[in-house]
């Protein structure tokens, strides 16, 4: 048996587990990729391969490194707490958010502190994490007994007639993903006291394998709780509760609640401009990829003008100054992301002589010949303001000739609070990607792989130029719709499923197919045609020329 680790060939003549081939006790790698896929430290090596290993500035190696410090918290808080309920929910500042309940009263500081030194005593005694198969009916017996009832609802979900699950001792438990195989592995992480629960902070591979630096952010916060309320509220909160509305058959009537949801909160946008219009001289929009940005700003455009006020819309994107003028990246490319690949200079002059009331002639950015044309000519009428939406919309810097009482911003993205179960929330990030993946297939004839392939790119650039911009937002619009998996699944799972094993995105397309294959379907001819969903699925109202 040969495998092949980075510049060297070794032979075996009996299978090695993978952690055999480090050093003993180093503990600098969470996983492996072996020919291609995604490997737990335990993987067992029996024929020839190519292994590479993960650390944590690798996003799959952090998953891991996450998934496990989920399970022992959850562990530590049932040896602390037994009869106790956690609750895990993506959260602010790269972070997630715990609540516990079912302890009779208010969970306090004291209590955290309790759980912590429980955590630490099971990383110090550096306890084996083991795999094990079991049948599905064997996994539902022991959830019943443990009194994990939202894990006993999405089991019979599941196509599979096995279960995985982990065992530390006595305790057992599925964190969804894969894991390190001893609590010894886990070293960094922060947990902090945040009414009503605690945040957990943990290394990310986009801050190079550290914590982030926290930063409160009360705006964010305040969007993210009423997510969780809304969940609450219409019983939709996991996968399971989604599934049972459509056995109920009341999925059209659930799909009308969520886009009520939506028509509400542009209505009370629409309120809160028409009440400042003589100070708002300019609407700006921003949000990260695939949050909806095109079918809201035209909603919201339309929510104005049924009040009487007609919005000028101005295309940051005809401020482009050229391929050839723009930053370069890292790898030497045109960063057309960057704040400087735009004609601030000559934004600001038109932002600033419109809302003085003069004539302007705008710039047309033509990409096809990456250069820039004579545009329309244009002027504010009273009580007319400029709306604007892009990357760059909430950031100062782009605007500052414009006082910040004369702007109004929106900050748009879905922020869905959706669970495969308790301790298994399901990504925000990875919603958005898979209507990335829906839209580009539908609109712009990429494979799904090739957007897998520019998802860390996008990312990183909501990193450095939308995310630090949030805060400043004025109005936070929540573009989640908790139906639309049910809608998406049958667009995306296919083209998933076509990634082959030999691809360099099969990891991150089997991680989607394994939470997407619980949904039940929705028939996609009950979206309404203004939905923000139809931006990604098609045959959206916005889209449609106004012909008999």
């Amino acid at each position: 048996m040969i495998i092949k680790l980075n510049d060297k060939s070794l032979e075996f003549t009996k299978p090695i587990r993978l952690h055999e081939l480090l050093e003993k006790n180093d503990r600098h790698y969470q996983a492996a990729k072996v020919n291609n896929r995604i490997r737990e430290l335990d993987y067992i090596l029996d024929s020839d391969a190519s292994v590479e290993f993960l650390d944590l500035t690798d996003s799959d190696a952090c998953r891991i490194y996450q998934s496990t410090l989920r399970y022992l918290i959850a562990m530590a808080t049932k040896i602390v707490f037994p009869n106790a309920r956690i609750i895990y929910n993506y959260s602010i500042s790269r972070s997630i958010f715990a609540s516990i309940s079912n302890i009779n009263r208010a969970f306090t500081m004291v209590d955290l502190k309790k759980i912590e030194q429980v955590l630490e005593e099971l990383i110090e005694s550096d306890l084996p994490i083991k795999r094990k198969t079991i049948t599905k009916q064997e996994a539902e017996a022991y959830y019943a007994t443990q009194g994990y009832q939202d894990k006993v609802k999405i089991l019979k979900y599941r196509p599979e007639d096995t279960v995985h699950i982990y065992e530390c001792k006595d305790y057992k438990n599925y964190m969804f993903g894969y894991m390190l195989p001893s609590t010894g592995y886990i070293k960094d992480y922060k947990l902090r006291f945040y009414s009503p629960g605690f945040l957990i902070q943990y290394p990310r591979a986009e801050a190079g394998g550290k914590i982030p630096k926290f930063e409160d952010a009360p705006v964010f916060t305040h969007a993210l709780r009423e997510a969780n309320n809304w969940g609450n509220i219409v019983e939709a909160s996991y996968i399971s509760q989604m599934n049972q509305i459509i056995e109920d058959k009341k999925a059209l009537e659930f799909i009308n609640i969520c886009e009520t949801r939506h028509n509400n909160m542009l209505a009370e946008l629409g309120e809160t401009i028409k009440k400042n219009i003589d100070d708002i001289k300019l609407i700006a929009i921003a949000g990260p990829s695939s949050s909806g940005k095109t079918t809201f700003t035209n909603r919201l455009k339309i929510e104005l003008m049924s009040r009487g006020i007609k919005p000028l819309m101005i295309s940051i994107d005809d401020y482009y100054l050229g391929m050839d003028k723009a930053p370069k990246d890292a790898e030497g490319k045109p960063d057309l992301e960057h704040i400087d690949a735009l004609d601030r200079e000559l934004f600001n002059e038109h932002m600033y002589r419109l809302i003085a009331g003069e004539e302007v002639t705008l710039p047309h950015f033509d990409f096809e010949t990456s250069s820039r044309k004579i545009g329309k000519t244009v002027k504010l009428g009273k009580n007319q303001p400029i709306m604007i939406e892009g990357i760059h919309a909430l950031n100062d810097d782009l605007t500052p000739s414009i006082p910040s009482e004369q702007k109004y911003r929106i900050y748009i993205a879905p922020q869905a609070q959706l669970h495969i179960d308790d301790q298994n929330p399901i990504s925000i990030s990875d919603i958005r990607l898979i209507r990335r993946m829906v839209r580009d297939h539908n609109y712009r004839n990429y494979e799904c792989e090739k957007t897998l392939a520019i998802w860390p790119s996008v990312r990183r650039g909501e990193f450095r130029w939308i995310y630090p911009y949030q805060e400043k937002a004025d109005y936070v619009y929540n573009s989640e719709l908790t139906y639309e998996l049910c809608v998406m699944k049958k667009y995306a799972l296919p083209l998933l499923e076509k990634i082959p094993s030999t691809s360099p995105h099969y990891i991150a397309a089997n991680r989607l197919i394994k939470f997407l294959k619980y949904f039940k379907d929705i028939q996609d001819r009950w979206v309404p045609c203004n939905s923000i969903l139809r931006e990604f699925i098609g045959d959206s109202i916005f889209y449609t020329d106004d012909k008999n």
